[in-house]
């Protein structure tokens, strides 16, 4: 990331089939392999999203360039485990793609970009649950400004609750 004073400005936009073959890519990395299922498998899930009104998935780009896949969601599927949130939290999940851009601090402001807009469109909450083994992970979105609640196991296995609300913005 520059180190310039200003953070970069991410562009925020749907996730296409044309984009299929790079995510695909992406996902077999080593740096998203660790938290990802099998490569196939996940592509399947996010194909399923495209279609989906309960997940919002997404590519981030930076100058023209795709970045990274994030995806939001409000919780609304029968069962979901973070249905004890307030009305109206939504979940986000983020993978930087590009192994080369992975631990340049782009992670935490494409997050707290991310937050900014969800929190004009009226969300109370955003959280994000990531593996409680994944440290750099969890670095980025605390550096984002979100905190610990608490430890789950959901049907993808151990996650760390994190939450942002809209009010401690700023």
């Amino acid at each position: 990331m520059p180190t310039d004073k200003q953070p970069p400005t991410y562009d925020f936009r749907a996730l296409t089939e044309a984009d299929l073959p790079m995510l695909s890519a992406w996902l077999a990395e080593p740096h998203l392999a660790k938290w990802w299922d099998e490569p196939e498998g996940s592509l399947a899930e996010i194909v399923e999203a495209m279609d989906s009104v309960e997940t919002e998935p997404l590519i981030v780009e930076l100058d023209g360039r795709p970045i990274a896949y994030i995806h939001y969601d409000p919780h609304l599927e029968d069962g979901h485990p973070y249905q004890d949130q307030p009305f109206g939290t939504l979940g986000m999940d983020i993978s930087i793609g590009p192994p080369d851009l992975v631990g340049k601090g782009h992670g935490s402001e494409i997050v707290r970009q991310f937050v900014d807009m969800l929190f004009e469109e009226g969300a109370p909450r955003v959280i994000i649950d990531p593996h409680p083994d994944n440290l750099r992970a969890i670095r980025a979105y605390e550096k984002a400004g979100f905190r610990a609640l608490d430890t789950r196991t959901t049907i993808y296995g151990p996650a760390l609750m994190m939450a942002l609300d809209a009010e401690e913005e700023g």
